[in-house]
């Protein structure tokens, strides 16, 4: 495999992400969190199981699983899809794209927190300021004006299940780096989002809202966003991001090209969604991305900073 690969499909994933970003905050408008998550997870499921019998080893790599493999994989689709992106919808409807996109940065602090807990990847005094600038950056955030209609309750909500989502998302993925290796990328895609419906599925039929969520599936003008945003958040997306994870060499790089979606998605946000972009919110993602950078270049940080203080 080409050297670079992973980090490529890492860095792809964001800018397909922040597309798919736009679509979501479209059809959340007229769709709930609940729904449009059920909604892309179907798309995503129809797309993979086409997908999967032409991939080469794809149905091989199922049919040889071990029970452990698949158990990782599963916990972490429910983790990482059901829940995660469940909470990230509900985010997105009430902070809008640029806020949620400045929340996104607290992905990879949240990767690195969990790399180190369950891979034992070591953090280097620049990454822990990294990883405090981020961290800064989404403090700031939360003292923006709140989008039109929503109060700062709401804002504050919304950001605070957006930091919920990401922990999620970033645990979910950490856990099964170690079996990620060891699987080709679309079997892995779909044991995860297929496990994550299965769970979301018995949870929508209890909620006094079902026919509602269920509604989703009939055709309607929600789908020119939620098809496109599905194809291109659950499947191009979720196929690039696995395999960013499976082919660098630390979970830790991985995430932090994935946070570059944060650049894409604010300037989308500014240019289609004509959301505002104000000093504050400026402020907020300089400090958020600086804080990514820092920990992608701690290694080059630290040798020149060795250079110019030796």
């Amino acid at each position: 495999m080409w050297n670079g690969f992973g980090e490529l499909c890492a860095l792809s994933a964001a800018a397909v992400w922040a597309l798919a970003i736009m679509c979501f905050k479209r059809s959340g408008e007229r769709i709930s969190p609940v729904a449009l998550n059920l909604f892309k997870n179907a798309v995503a499921i129809v797309l993979l199981a086409v997908t999967l019998p032409l991939t080469k080893g794809g149905l091989a790599a199922l049919g040889g699983a071990s029970a452990y493999d698949l158990a990782i994989l599963a916990i972490s689709g429910v983790i990482g899809i059901s829940i995660a992106d469940t909470l990230f919808f509900r985010g997105l409807n009430l902070c809008g794209v640029g806020l949620v996109s400045i929340v996104d940065c607290s992905y990879t602090p949240f990767t690195l927190f969990f790399s180190w807990l369950l891979l034992g990847e070591q953090l280097t005094p620049l990454q822990y300021a990294g990883v405090l600038l981020v961290l800064t950056g989404v403090l700031i955030s939360t003292r923006h004006a709140p989008p039109p209609g929503r109060t700062r309750v709401q804002l504050l909500t919304g950001i605070l299940m957006a930091l919920s989502a990401m922990a999620c998302m970033a645990f979910g993925i950490v856990m099964a780096k170690p079996v990620l290796t060891q699987w080709p990328t679309v079997p892995a895609a779909a044991v995860r989002i297929f496990a994550g419906t299965l769970v979301l599925v018995p949870f929508t039929l209890m909620l006094r809202e079902r026919a509602e969520i269920w509604g989703v599936f009939v055709p309607s003008r929600a789908w020119r966003a939620a098809v496109p945003g599905s194809i291109l958040g659950a499947y191009v997306s979720l196929l690039l991001w696995i395999a960013g994870f499976q082919y660098t060499q630390a979970a830790a790089v991985a995430a932090v090209l994935n946070q570059t979606s944060t650049v894409f998605a604010l300037l989308l946000a500014t240019l289609v969604l004509r959301e505002p972009l104000g000093g504050r919110k400026l402020a907020a993602v300089s400090l958020a991305l600086s804080g990514v950078l820092t920990v992608t270049l701690h290694e080059w940080l630290s040798a020149g900073l060795s250079r110019l203080w030796g």
